[in-house]
C-alpha cells in the first residue's frame, strides 16, 4: 500500500488580480509564501485597481480559469483550495464542477468576496446565489465579513449575537466551519466569531485605527489556508492568521492615496 501523503502546504488560490498589489491574487501569494506555504493560482479576473478604487474589471474566460485549475491540480496537487473574487454564476458553477471532478477530497476555504474595501461591488446577485448553493456546502471554512454574511444568510449582523446567528446559518447551509468577521461592526474591539461542527471560538483584538486596510479579507483567508495546508486545526489556523494580519496592519507603510495595502512582509522586518 502506498504511503499516505501528509499536508505539504500547497494552496491553490482561485481569485482575481489586483494591479495595486494589496488584495486579490497578489495579497494571497505574498501571504501564503510568508507563512511557509506554496501558492498556485487560477486567475479569475484582471482588475484595474489601486488604493482609491476599482476602475475596471476584465473577466478571464471561464475555460481559462478551469484550465489553470486542471493543470495545477493534476501536476502539483493541493492541500487546500482558497477562493476569492468570483464574478459570475457561470464561473462559480464551472469552478464547483472542476473541483468536484479533480479535487473532491481537498478542503476549501471560501472567502465570499463581494465588495472591495473602496466600496466597489465585485459580484452580481446571481453569483452570490451560486456561491451559497455551490461552494458554501462542504466548505472547510467560509470567511465572510459582516455585510457578506448578511447577504449570504439573510441575518442582520450588527452585533456579536448577529455574527453567531449568521455563522449558525452558514453551518445549516452545509459549511463545516464559518468565521464571521467583526471588522465592520462598530466599537473599539474587533470580535470574530468562529463556529464549526464541533464548537465555537471567540477571537478579540483592539481595533487599529488606520486607513491601511486594503486586502484584509483576502490576506486573512489566505493566512488561514496556508496554516490549514500545513496541518493546523481550524481554530489554531484562525488564531495564527489573526496574529499575522494584525502585524501586517500595524506595520503598513502608508502607500497610496486611499485605503493603503498591508505590509505582508512584516515578519521579515523583525530583528
Amino acid at each position: 500500500m502506498a504511503e499516505v501523503e501528509g499536508p505539504r502546504g500547497r494552496v491553490l488560490i482561485i481569485a482575481g488580480s489586483d494591479s495595486g498589489g494589496g488584495a486579490g491574487i497578489q495579497a494571497d501569494i505574498k501571504t501564503v509564501t510568508m507563512l511557509g506555504g506554496y501558492a498556485m493560482t487560477a486567475v479569475t479576473a484582471i482588475t484595474v485597481q489601486d488604493t482609491t478604487g476599482v476602475h475596471a474589471v476584465w473577466p478571464v474566460p471561464i475555460e481559462t480559469v478551469t484550465g489553470q485549475m486542471q493543470v495545477t491540480l493534476a501536476d502539483i496537487g493541493a492541500d487546500i483550495i482558497k477562493t476569492g473574487m468570483l464574478g459570475s454564476a457561470a464561473l462559480v458553477e464551472a469552478i464547483a464542477e472542476c473541483l468536484a471532478m479533480q479535487a473532491p477530497g481537498v478542503p476549501r476555504v471560501i472567502d465570499p468576496v463581494m465588495v472591495a474595501t473602496s466600496g466597489d461591488r465585485l459580484v452580481d446577485g446571481r453569483a452570490v446565489d451560486a456561491i451559497r448553493s455551490e461552494l458554501v456546502p462542504s466548505a472547510r471554512l467560509v470567511t465572510p465579513n459582516a455585510p457578506e454574511a448578511e447577504v449570504l444568510t439573510g441575518k442582520a449582523v450588527e452585533t456579536v449575537d448577529g455574527q453567531r446567528r449568521a455563522a449558525e446559518r452558514l453551518l445549516e447551509l452545509g459549511a463545516h466551519g464559518a468565521l464571521v468577521k467583526g471588522g465592520h461592526v462598530g466599537g473599539d474591539l474587533i470580535t470574530d466569531v468562529l463556529q464549526t461542527t464541533t464548537g465555537e471560538w471567540i477571537f478579540e483584538s483592539p481595533r487599529i485605527r488606520t486607513q491601511s486596510t486594503h486586502g484584509t479579507g483576502c490576506t486573512l483567508a489566505s493566512a488561514i489556508a496556508a496554516h490549514l495546508a500545513q496541518g493546523a486545526s481550524v481554530p489554531d489556523a484562525v488564531e495564527q492568521a489573526r496574529a499575522y494580519i494584525m502585524g501586517a496592519i500595524r506595520s503598513a507603510k502608508g502607500f497610496g492615496h486611499g485605503h493603503g495595502p498591508l505590509n505582508h512582509g512584516w515578519c521579515l522586518d523583525r530583528d
